[in-house]
């Protein structure tokens, strides 16, 4: 058998709770179902963060083991039938761009743990199989959920002393941002920026304008999918007249479709990107976003230790993803699951220098937090 073919694949389930108060205050509750549904959540949006997770574990014939991380709700069937397929492939043979999976949700898992076992193969980090990286370090973005003025203020204001510059907020259209920026202003001074995420509950222009009325807009870095993502026009408005920058995400991981960009590229409605998914499809999508002339960052779904170092060398090898990033699982997760922790300095994220993905398992911390449930074919 060839040397670097798939010998085996494991995937064990886990279950990595958020710590406690990292979400949102305690009186501030989420009862938007549908919302939770798109989001794939459960019943509530704060409940992603014990929705499970599949950790994969692939080896080679000349025993390299790597590794990779689904996002959460993954389809069991679609994982089993992935584990299938890719069992006793030549890793060699495989186009890295356009693995042999069609859920996006899974897809980056295998992505990872392939790319993961090329770079150790070719004693180069992941990003060097990206095309190289523009940067060493990423800027990240401090993160939590809905908040009282009070609370957000004080969220930021920790986050500011840990070096972060700027601090990104999920809201809803209940949510009183004006208030929470004054208090962060209050506390926090011109110490640190703020992105408020609406993941378009604020619908339309409208409602927008109202919500935004009085915001004190030196402490905005920017507002990202205020309205229904299909209001193209709507975004051109806003980009136009709110005074701050306009982002627009894409999500490959959820229905997005990586030509969404294209719209809204040809009608400048956007100041910047948030882009996440597959590595070779969001650099597609940065060097696009590039010759646009418009920066990016990587987004994620508050992930743990493998996918954020995934993203790491994703955002080191995009040209222009000079935003801070939304690579915060520290913030927010128990744990990583990976021996040593990715390293934060002043708000920053070093990229992993070693080969292939530059983390390891941690075996003992995925006894803690498995289900007890997993998958595993083997040739």
């Amino acid at each position: 058998m060839n040397p670097v073919t798939i010998q085996s694949i494991t995937a064990t389930e886990v279950i990595v709770p958020a710590k406690a108060g990292s979400l949102n205050s305690d009186n501030v509750f989420d009862n938007d179902i549908a919302f939770a549904k798109k989001f794939l959540t459960g019943n509530s949006w704060t409940d992603f963060a014990i929705q499970p997770k599949w950790i994969l574990e692939l080896r080679l014939k000349n025993g390299i083991v790597a590794i990779g991380e689904t996002y959460r709700s993954v389809s069991e069937a679609s994982l089993s039938e992935a584990i299938n397929t890719f069992a006793g492939k030549d890793l060699l043979t495989l186009n890295w761009r356009r693995l042999p999976v069609d859920d996006q949700r899974i897809y980056e898992a295998f992505e990872t743990a392939v790319l993961d076992a090329l770079g150790q193969l070719f004693h180069i980090p992941v990003h060097q199989l990206l095309g190289g990286a523009y940067r060493n370090k990423i800027e990240c973005l401090g993160w939590t959920g809905r908040r009282t003025p009070e609370d957000a203020a004080q969220k930021a204001y920790e986050a500011m002393l840990k070096g972060h510059k700027a601090f990104k907020f999920k809201c809803s259209d209940d949510d009183p941002v004006r208030l929470w920026t004054d208090e962060i202003k209050k506390k926090c001074g011109d110490g640190i920026r703020i992105i408020l995420d609406p993941n378009q509950r604020w619908t339309n222009v409208e409602n927008t304008l109202r919500l935004m009325e009085g915001v004190d807009k030196e402490i905005m870095l920017g507002l990202e999918d205020p309205i229904l993502h299909a209001d193209v026009e709507g975004f051109q408005y806003l980009k136009k007249h709110l005074g701050i920058p306009l982002f627009r995400h894409i999500s490959l991981p959820y229905t997005q479709d990586i030509r969404d960009i294209i719209t809204f590229v040809r009608h400048d409605a956007a100041d910047g990107y948030n882009f996440n998914g597959s590595a070779y499809n969001s650099l597609l999508l940065a060097e696009i976003a590039h010759l646009e002339g418009k920066p990016c960052w990587r987004g994620s779904e508050v992930d743990l230790g493998i996918l954020e170092a995934m993203a790491l060398h994703i955002a080191a090898a995009s040209v222009n993803c000079t935003l801070p990033a939304d690579l915060f699982g520290e913030l927010v997760r128990e744990d990583d699951l990976i021996e040593i922790p990715l390293v934060l300095e002043n708000g920053s994220m070093l990229v992993p220098q070693g080969d292939g993905l530059g983390i390891k398992l941690d075996k003992k911390a995925m006894a803690i937090f498995a289900t007890g449930r997993t998958l595993e074919v083997s040739i």
